[in-house]
C-alpha cells in the first residue's frame, strides 16, 4: 500500500476510523512531512548550524475530540498493535514499553504533563504514513504531529515554536530513550515549500533561504535500502554521540577552550587538538575531523544554494557523505551500495547516507532529466548487490514542501 496524495490519504484514514470504531468524521487532518538534511548531518548534537528542507513523504493523522479524557488511536502502518487507548496522564513509565509505535503517543502525553501542560481533552485518531523508516525522520514527524495535535485539542498556544521542537525531542530522549538531537524536528516543523531552512543554535534563530534563480532543475531522491534500522538508542548513533562528547571533555581537560565540537572552527585550534590526541585517540580525532570539515563546507553550501548553484551543493553533499563514511564511520554496507550505484549515473550531483546511520535510507541530489536513469541503475544493480533486499528497497523522488499542514473539517 502506497498512498501518496492528500485526497486518497484522507479518505483512507476516515474509512479506517469507521472500521475501527473511532469517530473522526468532521474533524481535522494534520499532515507532517519528512525531511532531507543538506548539512550538517550529525551536527545538531555537536552544536553546528543546520540546513535542510521538508520533503513530500508524510504522516497524515485524522483526529477529533471525543469528549472524554481518553486517547484512542490506530495506526494503519502498525495494525497488529490494534487501537491504542489510555487515559491522559496515565501512561507506562518511560522506556518500559516494548518496540511499539504506542510509545510515541504515550511519550507525548508524558512529556507534556511533566512539563506543566495540563491535558484533559482526549481525541480519537487514525494515522497513516508513507515515510520510509530510517533516514527521513519518521519518528520526528510522528512526535511533532502528536504534540501539535494534543496542544491544539487542549487549546494550549505556545508563543515560541522552538518549544515545540524541544518537546518533540524530549519524547524521544526522555520517554523512548533515543538520544536524538533537534535537526529532524527543526527541519520538519519549520519547512516551507521552495525554501531551505537555516537554523543557528547559538541564537536559536530560523532563517529561510530561497534557492537562487537559474538553478538547474533537480530532484531530491530518497534511496530506501529496505533494511530495518533499530532505534537510535540501539545503533552506532548513540556510540558516535558519546565519542564526540568524550572528545570535548578530553580537550577541555587538556586546556582547550571549547564546549562542543562546533567550537573548533579555527585551523590552528583544530591542528593543536589533533596533535594532542592523534596518537592516543585516533578514532575521536576522526569524528572531530568530520565535524570540522563539514562546518567549513557548510557555509559554501549555503552560498551555493543562494546562488542557484545546485551542482556545488551536490558536490558538497557528496564530500559530506565521504566524511560520514570514512571519518565518522556512521554509514552501513547497504547505504553505501546505494551510493556506489547512483554515483555512476550521469546527472547525479551528489549522494550520501541519511539520518542516524547503519541502515535505512541514502539520499541523492539529481538533475531532473536523470531520474529515470537513476531508477534503472538502482533496479538493475541493487538487487544483485543486496539480494536479501531485492523486494524491499524503494526509490522516492521528492519535492520540497511545507513541513506541517492542517486540513480542517474533513
Amino acid at each position: 500500500m502506497d498512498i501518496s496524495n492528500d485526497k486518497d490519504a484522507v479518505e483512507f484514514v476516515k474509512r479506517l476510523a469507521s472500521e475501527k470504531g473511532l469517530d473522526v468524521a468532521g474533524g481535522n487532518v494534520r499532515r507532517s512531512s519528512s525531511r532531507f538534511c543538506l548539512g550538517v548531518e550529525h551536527g545538531d548534537y555537536n552544536g553546528t548550524e543546520l540546513f535542510g528542507v521538508g520533503t513530500d513523504r508524510f504522516i497524515w493523522m485524522a483526529y477529533k475530540p471525543n469528549g472524554t479524557d481518553k486517547m484512542r488511536l490506530f495506526s494503519a502502518n502498525f495494525p497488529d498493535d490494534a487501537v491504542v487507548e489510555f487515559t491522559l496522564g496515565n501512561v507506562p513509565e518511560p522506556q518500559s514499553v516494548p518496540d511499539s509505535w504506542a510509545r510515541f503517543p504515550y511519550g507525548a502525553d508524558y512529556v507534556l504533563q511533566r512539563e506543566g501542560y495540563k491535558l484533559t481533552r482526549g481525541f480519537d485518531a487514525v494515522l497513516y504514513g508513507n515515510i520510509p523508516g530510517g533516514g527521513m525522520s519518521r519518528s520526528a514527524s510522528l512526535s511533532l504531529n502528536l504534540i501539535l495535535t494534543m496542544l491544539e485539542v487542549n487549546e494550549i498556544d505556545l508563543d515560541d515554536q522552538l518549544e515545540i521542537v524541544d518537546l518533540a525531542q524530549l519524547v524521544e530522549n526522555d520517554y523512548i530513550g533515543s538520544p536524538c538531537g533537534k535537526l529532524d524536528q527543526i527541519m520538519i516543523l519549520f519547512a516551507k515549500e521552495g525554501m531551505g531552512t537555516h537554523y543557528n543554535p547559538a541564537a536559536r534563530t530560523i532563517d529561510y533561504v530561497p534557492l537562487g534563480a537559474g538553478a538547474t532543475d533537480f530532484r531530491i531522491v530518497g534511496l530506501d535500502t529496505g533494511t530495518v534500522r533499530p532505534g537510535l538508542e540501539k545503533s552506532s548513533y548513540k556510540i558516535r554521540r558519546a565519542e564526540c562528547e568524550e572528545m570535548v571533555e578530553l580537550a577541555k581537560k587538556a586546556g582547550f577552550k571549547i564546549e562542543s565540537l562546533a567550537d573548533i572552527k579555527d585551523e590552528s585550534l583544530y591542528n593543536d587538538i589533533i596533535e594532542k590526541f592523534k596518537g592516543s585517540r585516533p578514532e575521536l580525532c576522526d569524528r572531530m575531523t568530520y565535524i570540522y570539515g563539514a562546518q567549513k563546507r557548510f557555509y559554501d553550501m549555503i552560498d551555493a544554494w543562494k546562488a542557484g548553484d545546485i551542482e556545488t551543493v551536490g558536490e558538497i553533499f557528496r564530500k559530506d557523505g565521504i566524511g560520514l563514511r570514512d571519518e565518522y564511520s556512521i554509514s552501513g554496507p547497504e547505504l553505501e551500495s546505494m551510493c556506489d550505484i547512483v554515483r555512476t549515473v550521469p546527472g547525479v550531483l551528489g549522494e550520501r547516507m541519511l539520518g542516524g546511520g547503519d541502515k535505512g535510507a541514502s539520499g541523492a541530489l539529481v538533475k531532473a532529466d536523470a531520474v529515470d536513469a537513476l531508477r534503472a541503475a538502482v533496479d538493475t544493480a541493487y538487487p544483485r548487490s543486496r539480494p536479501d533486499f531485492a523486494d524491499k528497497y524503494a526509490v522516492h523522488v521528492c519535492k520540497v514542501v511545507d513541513g506541517i499542514t492542517l486540513f480542517e473539517n474533513v
